[in-house]
């Protein structure tokens, strides 16, 4: 067997173990009957007029196997008020699902289970056109529309294998924690290649920014590393949440599966957490300074805690790079509580900094330097070194733990959910982050960072 024949074998066998299997497609439908009727009569008994439109990867035949998603959106007339449409919309959404939650994005939706699956009720606008939205999640159905006319069975099994391929390498969802391709960028790709393979091809080729334009529309300009302008909604990349980090690691791993192509591409990764003894010796081997900042987890979704965890993140990395501690990377997890691995060059610094002023030549600053050190006798200087006034002045923190537990560290801006929790940091330093056991998991992952 040649290795394309090999290839398309193994390629065969991974899609039929992630395709559905035509018991549970049956199940599928008849759960999505049931709660089409019940929508209907709970819309019914609330005196409105809705159409019930099954949208998302079940709609269009390309989910996974072990993704049991339904995603129905109630459609109301564009002449309803926005307030009448969440109210009315969750009355019907928890009538159908009565052990239901209500979910909120730009407007309340509920999501349940029923008959195995989990399911989402999304109100929204029946409007004529994407292009005439009242809320963002009208143009969902348009998506639905556009590619149902378009996907054949070959293209819906290469969206598994993409989908699949993607979820391994972990850049599969558009939640604002993955950063990664939408199930509907997905499909988009996979149509504008020809393939799963085609994808792939070209994946390694990419040179950012890609810029993709499935209906010639060529009228919007984005600055995003990926564009994919919506094919329904000229004025929107479908592309826009996709981060730099997610392009490049899709790019690595599609080289890796062209070199090798074996169904493990198709695995995520299980990961493994040495014992104590074996973190501790890492962290020895690497000579640097290791601390963990530990806070309560603020009660906001993912899609809010995730952008301010990197802002903090980036934030107290800054500090300690003014403060002079070198920092090396820090890695962040969330579980019950969020944790910051913080890897620095230096656990204490001297007692003093050098600090760069003015040219002595630039008049009016060098007075006011002049002026702000020259009495003050905890300071070296000011002196003259070249043409510009230079003093050694005492550090606020010589030790990195004092550093991060100063009240200093609390006030800066890490974002707004962030320092509502962190007052109420742990933070442990050296030798107490490997002992401690709720810390394996993250200090693993930071000494071993998945690529």
């Amino acid at each position: 067997m040649s290795g394309a024949d090999a290839t398309a074998a193994m390629l065969d066998d991974v899609a039929d173990a992630i395709t559905p299997t035509p018991s549970t497609v049956a199940a599928m439908e008849d759960a999505v009957d049931e709660l089409t009727d019940a929508v209907a009569a709970a819309a019914t008994d609330c005196g409105v007029d809705v159409e019930v439109i099954r949208v998302g990867s079940t709609a269009r035949g390309t989910w996974l196997a072990d993704a049991r998603d339904i995603d129905l959106f109630i459609a109301f007339d564009p002449a309803v008020p926005r307030a009448e449409l969440a109210s009315v919309g969750q009355q019907i959404g928890l009538a159908v699902l009565p052990d239901g939650e209500t979910e909120h994005a730009e407007h309340p939706y509920v999501h349940g289970t029923h008959a195995g699956f989990e399911v989402d009720l999304v109100p929204c606008y029946g409007v004529d056109d994407a292009t005439a939205l009242q809320s963002a999640v009208d143009r969902t159905p348009f998506h639905t529309a556009y590619l149902t006319e378009r996907l054949t069975d070959a293209d819906r099994r290469a969206v598994r294998l993409t989908k699949q391929f993607m979820r391994a390498v972990g850049v599969y969802g558009s939640d604002l924690r993955t950063q990664g391709f939408s199930g509907f960028l997905v499909e988009l790709l996979v149509l504008h290649y020809g393939g799963f393979l085609p994808l792939i091809e070209a994946v390694t080729a990419w040179r950012p920014p890609v810029r993709l334009d499935p209906e010639s529309h060529g009228r919007a300009r984005f600055d995003d590393p990926l564009v994919v302008i919506d094919p329904t909604d000229p004025e929107r990349n479908v592309a826009a949440v996709v981060s730099d980090a997610a392009i490049a690691r899709l790019q690595h791993h599609a080289r890796g599966f062209q070199a090798d192509p074996t169904p493990a591409a198709f695995e995520p990764p299980t990961p493994q957490v040495p014992p104590q003894a074996e973190l501790t010796a890492a962290l020895e081997q690497r000579q640097t300074a290791i601390a963990a900042v530990c806070f309560p987890r603020p009660d906001v979704v993912d899609d809010i805690l995730y952008p301010q965890l990197r802002k903090a993140a980036d934030g107290i990395t800054a500090a300690l790079a003014d403060a002079g501690f070198a920092p090396v990377r820090t890695t962040h997890a969330v579980t019950d509580e969020v944790v910051l691995i913080i890897e620095c060059a230096h656990a204490a610094i001297p007692a003093i900094e050098r600090h760069l002023g003015p040219p002595v030549a630039v008049a009016e600053h060098a007075a006011s330097f002049l002026e702000r050190y020259a009495a003050d006798p905890a300071v070296t200087g000011p002196f003259i070194e070249g043409d510009r006034y230079v003093v050694e002045r005492p550090r606020a923190h010589t030790e990195l733990g004092a550093f991060l537990r100063a009240p200093a560290m609390a006030e800066r801006s890490l974002g707004r959910h962030i320092e509502r929790v962190i007052a109420d940091r742990e933070v442990l330093i050296g030798a107490a982050v490997p002992a401690a056991e709720r810390l394996a998991a993250p200090l693993a992952t930071h000494l071993d960072p998945p690529v």
